[in-house]
């Protein structure tokens, strides 16, 4: 005898909890994608301090330039250049507003441990997200 795993009005919806669709513009953004993105802003900003420190490496100069790039794309556009080349951006708690300043602070400096990224809730939103009242979605 098979059985079905759950009904379908059953089944959890990634982001439904959160009132966001489960598909499509606005849904949750996916971790590989995620990944993607954060790979892509972590080497542009590699590339970014390098200019600055060249012909040594970075180091540790590339944590500021992340930091200052996520920052500032965070709170202008909504998403960082890498969250943009992979169709994702920030939503937060007032989607006609710009993301406030604190949000993007304490949000970015959690990223940059990365641990509170890596723990992730039933919908798949990272610590840091959760902190700051926000989610990757797609564009």
């Amino acid at each position: 005898m098979v059985r079905d795993a759950q009904p379908p009005s059953q089944e959890r919806v990634r982001g439904a909890s959160l009132g966001l669709p489960a598909e499509g513009p606005g849904s949750l953004g996916g971790f590989s994608t995620r990944i993607g993105a954060f790979l892509v802003d972590a080497v542009g900003s590699a590339l970014v301090a390098g200019l600055f420190t060249a012909p040594e490496l970075p180091r540790n100069w590339s944590l500021l330039s992340f930091a200052l790039v996520t920052v500032v794309t965070l709170v202008l556009f909504g998403q960082t250049p890498g969250m943009r080349l992979f169709g994702l951006r920030l939503a937060h708690p007032h989607p006609q507003a710009r993301l406030a300043p604190w949000r993007a602070v304490v949000r970015t400096a959690l990223l940059m441990v990365l641990v509170p990224a890596l723990i992730v809730d039933a919908d798949g939103r990272g610590l840091h997200d959760r902190l700051t009242g926000t989610a990757v979605v797609r564009a």
